[in-house]
């Protein structure tokens, strides 16, 4: 029966989509010429398994026309579709939004297999060969490239030949000799080889030093596939006519600082040399100059900074005879040009909102100032009202919402603690900021205020992608200054209808909280972890100096319980690149909280929620969970909704469409749950032994429309498996669909790097 329902689901649209795809395929000979074919794929075989193919592919210089999702080639339908009649404007708009066909070329068909091989000789396969093979069908034709690798080469025997004598003694250490020295024959592990070294004597103060004065030789045994290898370092030769020299090192003879125009300089003359890793004395060295440029770029203060290096003569203080000997060290002067940023800047941004259907509308006043006290701090204060109506409130006077809230910012480009030496404190590329808000809330349930109070660190490590953050203290003090009898008649004080979650949710609380999280993010992959710690120091505080308890056996700060529970929380993300149109991304997460002490509850906003656009997409937001429990109120669902512990798990394939449009097919996972057995969250808790029945499941598609600079996500779910069920067909959605799918519509507005990973969440 199951199967019946899917297939007369089904079946129409694959009928559909099949015709569809038969008619632009049999359009599209009408482009190809007499006597030439369609290239239609291409498809590498190898001998060799141990070799990861797709990066092979790089080297085929003609591959076929693209397709989206890797299966269907609507790009060159939709070219197709046009007529030849190339004057038409309907013909041209078609041709530019599609793809034109790729016509099989021998010529490149032969390069790609030179190409190919000398890929392959490069990965030490040096007998390594390419055939290719042809299929036929019609005007359509495949091409196979036949990849037969050979047996690798290994080096035997790896030798340094170092004519310098200077150089020879500062690598003395760093030469990889026995079994430290590369394995595979191969053009990489030699090239990484004459990289390392280079950085190495950049480092150590050879500032004309370049790899090109690094070659090899090699020799095989024939029959064998055995080489013995040896590193020819070079003397230094300025040019052809030159004679070979030690190579010259240099020492920084003076650090100046130019400022780019008359102004001067914006920044304290402290500031400058505190973030200047080039110093005088030392041996030239490029991670120093990096380093400084890093610096630099780090102060809001700066538009852009450029250094130069000028070579300066030194002469020794001994007179022979009347003339002045010249010092046989050599020396470089490194002038720093630093171009100032605009110190001030004010914005004003109107802003739309839409909270579960309730209109409204916002606007936030901003200033900022990147130079406060010269020293490129950069104070921010952000202004905020917010007005909606709120629509199906019954029994309240009022029926709108007034939200009006401050904030202020002020981050240092340096380490500030009393703790740490002035050394260490410049050496480090870390912030601090202190920030300060306050939030007046006015509904017409409660009126709500909210004061945040935090002192933050947060430091980079470039060269690995690696980001950290650590709240060294965040307070936030919540205030219920008025709550309506209608609400306390409803919800609060009615013993029927009494919630623990939400009483304790509307009481006055203290939260004082750290923090430490960590970031990676590369081309591939990227993870997060972060920790949370609340109410211990405070606790400690109260056994000691024996706190008051209030009605519920909480101890108290100035007559208000505070909040005590640990939260953890992991991301990680997985980019699969097929190829330059197509990406799989594979994403995980999970979070877990515990009240502990002086709590038994989590504070609302320390609790996990699921649904929305960056969760399980076939539900709307706080509409999904804990477990199997049923939202039964919409009123206060938004409380009752949430949990102490997420997983999310979501699967997205992105192909690129046309022009700035990008499409996206996934499936979303997860669900959240309580730690502890609540009455109002029936079927909430996690169990061990059946949590992966209460797992949701949802499927759709995307658009996206990528500005590189901003992305406009538009995402449309339907449910495949509700934990929240009531029959049989609400329980397996994906055999009972309903059509009107939930869409969640996002504006993403951001710099971002597109050899960056995005988390999904």
């Amino acid at each position: 029966m199951l199967l019946r329902r899917l297939h007369n689901y089904i079946s129409p649209l694959i009928v559909v989509v099949v015709i569809i795809l038969t008619m632009m395929a049999c359009s599209t000979d009408k482009f190809i010429p007499d006597g030439e074919y369609l290239l239609d794929k291409v498809e590498l075989h190898s001998d060799n398994k141990d070799v990861n193919q797709s990066l092979l592919m790089q080297y085929v210089r003609q591959k076929g026309n693209s397709r989206w999702f890797s299966l269907f080639k609507i790009p060159l339908g939709t070219y197709t579709l046009s007529g030849k009649d190339s004057t038409r404007w309907i013909n041209r708009t078609l041709r530019k939004m599609g793809e034109k066909p790729v016509v099989y070329d021998t010529l490149q068909a032969r390069l790609s297999c030179e190409d190919l091989t000398s890929a392959m000789k490069n990965m030490g396969y040096m007998n390594a060969s390419v055939k290719i093979d042809k299929k036929v069908r019609g005007k359509r034709l495949t091409a196979i490239y036949n990849l037969h690798f050979g047996e690798p080469y290994v080096i035997d025997n790896f030798k340094y030949d170092i004519e310098d004598s200077v150089i020879a003694k500062v690598l003395t250490n760093h030469l990889k000799l026995g079994a430290q020295h590369p394995k595979q024959f191969t053009v990489t592990s030699l090239d990484d080889e004459r990289k390392r070294l280079t950085h190495i004597l950049n480092d150590s103060g050879f500032y004309r030093f370049h790899k090109d004065f690094i070659y090899y030789s090699a020799d095989s045994i024939r029959g064998k596939q055995h080489v013995s290898v040896t590193l020819h370092l070079m003397k230094y030769i300025e040019n052809s006519n030159s004679t070979p020299t030690l190579h010259p090192r240099y020492i920084i003879n003076n650090v100046n600082f130019i400022p780019k125009d008359s102004t001067g300089f914006h920044l304290r003359k402290s500031v400058l040399e505190d973030n200047t890793a080039i110093e005088k004395g030392k041996y030239f060295s490029t991670t120093d100059l990096q380093n400084t440029y890093n610096n630099f770029s780090r102060l809001g203060a700066v538009h852009y900074t450029n250094i130069n290096f000028r070579e300066v003569p030194r002469y020794d203080s001994l007179v022979i005879g009347h003339s002045i000997t010249k010092s046989s060290t050599h020396y470089l002067d490194a002038d720093i040009m630093v171009s100032n940023n605009k110190p001030n800047t004010i914005s004003f941004q109107p802003e739309g909102t839409n909270t579960a259907g309730d209109l409204g509308a916002a606007v936030v006043l901003s200033y900022h100032n990147r130079n406060l006290f010269r020293g490129s701090e950069h104070l921010s204060l952000e202004f905020r009202s917010a007005f909606e109506a709120i629509k199906g409130l019954e029994g309240y006077k009022n029926s709108n919402y007034e939200e009006y809230s401050v904030q202020a910012r002020l981050q240092f480009p340096r380490l500030l603690s009393p703790f740490l030496s002035k050394e260490f404190r410049r050496r480090s590329s870390a912030t601090t900021e202190v920030a300060v808000s306050w939030n007046l809330q006015n509904r017409p349930e409660f009126h709500r205020r909210v004061f945040n109070g935090a002192w933050k660190y947060h430091w980079m490590n470039v060269p690995h992608h690696l980001t950290y953050d650590f709240d060294l203290l965040n307070l936030s003090y919540v205030y219920m200054p008025w709550i309506s009898e209608t609400f306390k008649h409803n919800y609060l004080d009615n013993a029927t209808t009494r919630n623990a979650i939400l009483r304790y949710n509307y009481q006055d609380l203290f939260i004082v909280r750290t923090g430490f999280g960590f970031n990676y993010s590369s081309r591939s992959h990227a993870f997060r972890g972060k920790i949370e710690l609340a109410g211990n120091v405070l606790n400690g505080l109260g056994g000691i100096f024996k706190f008051k308890e209030n009605s519920m056996g909480k101890r108290t700060l100035f007559n208000i319980a505070y909040a005590q529970y640990a939260k953890f929380d992991f991301d990680y993300t997985q980019i699969l690149r097929f190829d330059d149109r197509n990406t799989l991304a594979l994403h995980g997460g999970i979070g877990i909280a515990y009240p502990y002490g002086n709590s038994t509850i989590l504070p609302f906003e320390k609790r996990y929620f699921s649904g929305g656009a960056n969760s399980v997409r076939g539900w709307s937001v706080r509409e999904l969970g804990p477990g199997k429990f049923r939202g039964v109120d919409g009123r206060i669902d938004f409380i009752n909704q949430t949990g102490d512990m997420k997983l999310d798990l979501n699967a997205e394939y992105r192909t690129h469409l046309f022009w700035k449009f990008d499409g996206a097919a996934f499936i979303d996972a997860g669900n959240i749950w309580t730690l502890r057995d609540y009455a109002n969250q029936p079927g909430g808790q996690f169990h061990f032994t059946d949590f992966y029945k209460q797992i949701a499941v949802a499927y759709g598609l995307g658009l996206r429309l990528n500005f590189d600079y901003f992305v406009l996500r538009l995402d449309g779910g339907m449910k495949a498996i509700n934990p929240a069920y009531t029959t049989t067909a609400e329980h397996y959605a994906l055999w009972h669909p309903n059509l009107s799918v939930i869409l969640h519509s996002i504006l993403q507005l951001g710099f971002h790097s597109n050899d960056k990973v995005n988390y999904m969440g």
